[in-house]
């Protein structure tokens, strides 16, 4: 074991008073004796505003700080901010987020960054007020605590899409809320509903029906919209949603009436070949319903038709997807391989029906 010598002991000890800083401090206390709503009786306190303190005006008016850098910033009583770093740079949502299900990417788009709530039946979610209950916290509506606004507020403000001077990044937020018999106007959707920037409304009867996903294409609502699609996708869609919408209407007036003409038959045909991918194979199927190049078929013989349709696409004509793919529209040209394809398929379509 190793000893230290008298002159190393020494030196030490000198180091160490050396770096000895003696502070003095004087320190007014004192002892609460109540604490109330806003006030506490404090004994035993010398320099501090009581009765009778003298009071000198100072000649200046009350000021605080100004500048750009203030936007969008939490401040307290005396404008310090108290919200970290503030405002993080984001741009408007604009890049297609791909689903590969046509029903919504046609018609409720979803951009990279976006918030789009996912609403439906099935159980209503009383935990969280049971819990805040029995905690004996204050029930607001529906018996909710207060504060269910600001969590959920909290955790959707982080979806975002990036600017370019910090990469682009984005981050998606698609939050899931559970109503009770369809009721989008209780508490929890409510609110989510007004934070987000759209909504999904799924329908326990469409469902039911064996459509999936089970869209109620009346009420669902999308505010970023076509911003988040390719030029092609809103050439062939723009009127899907509002053709769907219109088949719905006719199809429950329909189930009442006994007879009905023949624009509206074909409606309500095309409507139910529609109910029902990559971007190119969407624009496919979207185009051929909409131009009624599927009212010939029996509605059982669509799904097989589109789907050799899309394999005779790829094999016949592979310049239609290099077009949609790089220039983001369906041109003429597109076009007209695409009604090229589905006159030749159609063709085989029926022989192979019919053999």
């Amino acid at each position: 074991m190793a000893t230290l010598r008298a002159d190393e002991i020494s030196n030490i000890i000198r180091e160490r008073i050396e770096q000895y800083n003696r502070e003095v401090k004087i320190v007014n206390t004192g002892t609460v004796l109540q604490v109330g709503d806003g006030i506490a009786r404090i004994h035993g306190l010398d320099e501090v505003m009581a009765e009778g303190s003298s009071v000198k005006a100072t000649g200046r008016i009350a000021q605080i700080p100004v500048s750009e850098a203030y936007l969008g910033r939490v401040i307290n009583a005396l404008a310090k901010p108290i919200d970290g770093r503030g405002i993080i740079s984001r741009r408007s949502v604009y890049e297609p987020m791909q689903t590969g299900l046509i029903a919504i990417d046609s018609m409720i788009p979803i951009g990279r960054g976006q918030r789009e709530l996912i609403i439906g039946d099935r159980q209503t979610g009383t935990s969280y007020r049971q819990m805040s209950l029995l905690l004996r916290r204050p029930p607001g509506r529906e018996a909710y605590p207060g504060d269910v606004f600001y969590l959920h507020s909290r955790l959707l403000e982080r979806a975002a899409k990036s600017s370019s001077h910090l990469g682009e990044g984005s981050m998606t937020a698609l939050p899931i809320v559970e109503t009770q018999s369809g009721d989008v106007s209780a508490y929890i959707p409510t609110n989510v509903i007004s934070i987000t920037d759209g909504q999904i409304f799924l329908s326990a009867d469409l469902f039911n029906s064996g459509i999936q996903p089970a869209i109620n294409v009346g009420i669902f609502v999308s505010r970023v919209g076509s911003t988040a699609q390719i030029k092609a996708m809103k050439q062939v869609a723009g009127k899907l949603k509002l053709e769907l919408a219109q088949f719905t209407e006719l199809e429950a007036f329909a189930q009442f009436a006994s007879d009905l003409d023949k624009a509206t038959q074909n409606q309500l045909a095309r409507g139910q070949r529609l109910h029902p991918l990559t971007v190119e194979e969407q624009v496919v199927t979207i185009y051929t319903g909409t131009n009624g190049y599927l009212d010939s078929l029996e509605i059982g013989q669509v799904k097989k038709f589109l789907a050799q349709l899309r394999s005779y696409l790829k094999s016949n004509k592979p310049q239609f997807q290099e077009i949609i793919s790089s220039t983001k529209t369906f041109t003429e040209e597109a076009e007209v391989l695409l009604k090229e394809a589905i006159q030749e398929q159609t063709e085989r379509f029926i022989l192979q029906e019919q053999t």
